[in-house]
């Protein structure tokens, strides 16, 4: 398995899409039943293969990523060979970019000395949808961009 299975809860929002794989390969409801009953791990070798189908795509398509923690704010825009991050970190501990009280301050305190902001480039040592999915796996998340796009103008202006 090249990713991660999917959740319980992931396999029930891409039902249809399970359904339409196992009927790619010729594999009717009743002959899934029989082989979850009578060979599990062919079972789950198909579920494997499915995640990995859907992480696939998801992370072909990825072109932004965001990460919050206490303190930091990571943006990541991908591009085919490499990735761009602005980091984003409080220097003053007590505020927390988890709660809509720290983003506030965030918004009004951006450009002063309590935040520090580095911009960086990295070229992709791995394959880049497993460089990105060690990303999302380390808490990272798919996004608009949005975030990044507004403080990369700010920061080329």
């Amino acid at each position: 398995m090249k990713y991660a299975r999917l959740t319980k809860e992931q396999f029930e929002e891409l039902t249809q899409e399970f359904t339409n794989f196992l009927a790619s390969q010729s594999i009717d409801k009743g002959e899934w039943d029989a082989i979850k009953a009578n060979k599990p791990e062919v079972a789950e070798q198909e579920l494997d293969v499915f995640s990995d189908l859907i992480w696939e795509g998801v992370l072909v398509k990825a072109e932004y990523l965001e990460h919050f923690s206490k303190n930091h704010i990571f943006l990541f825009q991908t591009f085919d060979t490499y990735i761009n991050s602005i980091v984003l970190k409080s220097l003053v501990p007590e505020v927390d970019f988890l709660t809509n009280e720290g983003l506030q301050w965030l918004s009004d305190n951006m450009f002063t000395d309590t935040i520090e902001m580095k911009v960086g480039k990295k070229e992709f040592s791995d394959e880049r949808n497993a460089s990105l999915f060690a990303l999302i796996q380390q808490g990272a998340f798919l996004s608009d961009g949005q975030l990044y796009k507004q403080i990369n103008t700010i920061i080329e202006s």
